[in-house]
């Protein structure tokens, strides 16, 4: 894994595997697999347990993931780390979330489409 980097939204990314290719657009639709957790550790969401990857145009989802995931190329995996201004913020989400949640991602990106 590389060093995290920090950007100036706050997002932290850190590389785990390098992916190959064009890092997607905001305007593209990418596939993902990702595991979503608390600061505590405790899993609010995954794709792994359900199975199979999620697929959603990029610039459809919270701020920190349309950020991070152009950062990616497919076949990657990264680390993202969403303070609450570009996560969920104050409002928190699903009862899952709590209100101004750091949330921790680890997601893969399967594949991009244009």
């Amino acid at each position: 894994a590389r060093a995290p980097v920090t950007t100036k939204s706050g997002l932290v990314f850190q590389s785990i595997k390098e992916g190959s290719g064009a890092s997607p657009a905001a305007t593209d639709t990418v596939k993902v697999h990702y595991k979503g957790t608390l600061l505590d550790g405790k899993e609010f969401d995954s794709s792994y347990k359900r199975g199979e990857p999620t697929e959603f145009p990029l610039n459809r989802v919270i701020p920190c993931w349309t950020e991070g995931v152009q950062m990616m190329k497919p076949g990657g995996k990264a680390k993202l780390t969403c303070p609450p201004a570009i996560a969920y913020g104050e409002r928190g989400a699903g009862g899952l979330i709590p209100p101004n949640a750091t949330l921790n991602f680890e997601v893969e990106l399967v594949s991009v489409r244009k």
